[in-house]
């Protein structure tokens, strides 16, 4: 059996890595082996960071429900506000609860007052 040394093989997994770490800074771009680990790194945040992401854009819709709410009743918290709703049986989600505080604010007043009813 005649022997295989993998050259294009090779070339072709190097070749994939360095076009991974493309627009790094200094070697990280084109030498393999520092290239290898820059790309690895990146992969580990990039997974980390999926996941991140869902709780950084939860707490974003938070912050700006509770704005709202206390821009239309001073008195209303966002504790109470999601209680409030809890109680009147609206089933909207933070998102959308988000976009129309900051979009619709008349619409959001009268998810408010419908929330504020409901704990009265």
């Amino acid at each position: 059996m005649s022997r295989v040394k993998g050259g294009p093989a090779s070339h072709a997994r190097h070749r994939k890595v360095v076009k991974a770490a493309k627009g790094y800074y200094g070697a990280r771009s084109t030498n393999f082996r520092t290239a290898t680990q820059a790309v690895d790194r990146a992969m580990e945040y990039a997974t980390r960071d999926r996941k991140a992401r869902k709780r950084t854009f939860r707490a974003l819709w938070i912050q700006r429900i509770n704005a709202g709410v206390r821009a239309h009743d001073a008195d209303l918290t966002y504790s109470r506000f999601i209680n409030g709703l809890d109680r009147a049986g609206i089933e909207v989600d933070r998102k959308v609860l988000a976009d129309l505080a900051v979009r619709e604010p008349e619409a959001f007043g009268a998810i408010v007052d419908q929330a504020k009813a409901a704990l009265a």
